[in-house]
């Protein structure tokens, strides 16, 4: 069984930045395998997907967040981060991440039996 922590979030100034890191661990547990995505969720709204990376690290952005966000991750310590530049109010949310092991074709995101972690806050604000 695979856990997942989020940490990394605070209250930032827009225009700031902030990295989010989801670090994984269970027993037995080899992390290379999953892929990771990054999510969050606003008061009010949806969950919506942020980023993605493969096991190999192939990544994909969801347009809104493409050129400020970048996903990466060090398999030598089970983490996936999330660099986050440019913050704007809007970006204010719960950051979730998700892991597993089958993922869509289109956004890289894991399907099936995955696992959440807990969130991390982000907030923007002055």
């Amino acid at each position: 069984q695979v856990q997942l922590v989020e940490s990394g979030g605070g209250l930032v100034q827009p225009g700031g930045s902030l990295r989010l890191s989801c670090t994984a661990s269970g027993s037995s547990f080899d992390f290379r395998p999953y892929a990771v995505a990054w999510y969050r969720q606003a008061p009010g709204k949806l969950r919506e997907l942020v980023a993605s990376i493969t096991g190999g690290g192939i990544t994909k952005y969801v347009d809104s967040m493409k050129g400020r966000f970048t996903i990466s991750r060090d398999n030598t310590k089970n983490t996936v981060y999330l660099q986050m530049n440019i913050l704007k109010e809007e970006d204010t949310a719960v950051y979730y991440c998700n892991a597993g092991k089958i993922t869509r074709a289109d956004n890289g995101a894991p399907i099936g039996m995955t696992t959440w972690g807990q969130g991390t806050q982000v907030t923007v604000s002055l």
